[in-house]
């Protein structure tokens, strides 16, 4: 049977992405967001996992006003590179692992969620700001699952932690021999529109870095209003926090996290063992 053997939560703000692409984290205001993704990286590797689930949201870069899927999973063997506006960037594709999505998908609509199912998507900085920084080289492959945090309506915190729970089950009920890590990227505190555009919220960033070690069930009480309020508008990308957390198992513990308020955002990363 599969086993999740590891969490991890991570920011994926385009600065990390601009840092990386311009050779600037050893630059004094990214070195220690970079720092702490080594770290995250080598702590990665030693789960030695097979295979990753990548829970993040797409910013109109894959899906578009055409369609727009509330929960979508990746069925792809491989992942193409989105263009932003500036072209792709230098990655190859991202190898996919369409046996583990195929039987995600099933289990997940047998478990009463109903992803749309993407046998073609582009990966856009959701996915591509932190994963260079911990998987480089496309070393393990991944199955990417997003969530709408753009377009009303937009599913509820409860709906992301329940995603999460019957995410869990559904890997944990994979026939093979497979480790799997749980990734949810985004946040935490910011805000981009408006009159407090630049504001961070650090003090509810470490509020819900520690509701996220010790009471984890609490964040699905909140609404996704109570996140905008709390961390700014699109601070609501947390969800995805929730989703990783909720997939691994109970007596999972946070073995270490680093925070860091700079510029627009406040970062995190965040590592859990799945105990």
């Amino acid at each position: 049977m599969a086993t999740i053997v590891a969490g991890l939560g991570c920011s994926h703000a385009p600065s990390i992405a601009h840092a990386y692409d311009r050779g600037a984290a050893r630059d004094a205001g990214m070195q220690p967001l970079f720092d702490a993704f080594a770290r995250a990286a080598a702590w990665l590797a030693e789960r030695r996992a097979d295979a990753l689930v990548v829970i993040y949201n797409d910013h109109v870069d894959n899906f578009s006003l055409d369609a727009w899927p509330t929960f979508a999973i990746g069925l792809s063997e491989q992942y193409e590179i989105a263009d932003e506006g500036y072209g792709p960037r230098p990655f190859a594709p991202v190898p996919g692992h369409p046996g583990l999505a195929r039987h995600l998908a099933e289990q997940l609509l047998k478990r009463g969620f109903d992803l749309t199912a993407a046998y073609r998507m582009e990966l856009d900085h959701g996915f591509l700001s932190p994963m260079p920084l911990v998987d480089e080289g496309w070393r393990v492959p991944v199955v990417p699952i997003t969530i709408n945090v753009v377009f009303d309506p937009l599913p509820t915190p409860a709906r992301c932690w329940a995603l999460g729970e019957a995410l869990g089950a559904a890997v944990r009920s994979h026939p093979e021999e497979l480790r799997v890590a749980v990734i949810g990227t985004g946040g935490l505190s910011h805000q981009l529109t408006g009159p407090d555009f630049g504001k961070v919220f650090p003090e509810w960033d470490r509020e819900f870095l520690g509701l996220l070690e010790r009471k984890p069930h609490s964040l699905a009480r909140y609404t996704m209003a109570d996140f905008a309020r709390l961390g700014g508008e699109h601070s609501i990308e947390v969800v995805q926090w929730l989703a990783m957390r909720a997939a691994l198992p109970e007596s999972s513990r946070m073995e270490f996290s680093y925070y860091y308020p700079y510029g627009l955002m406040g970062y995190a990363v965040a590592a859990f063992i799945a105990a």
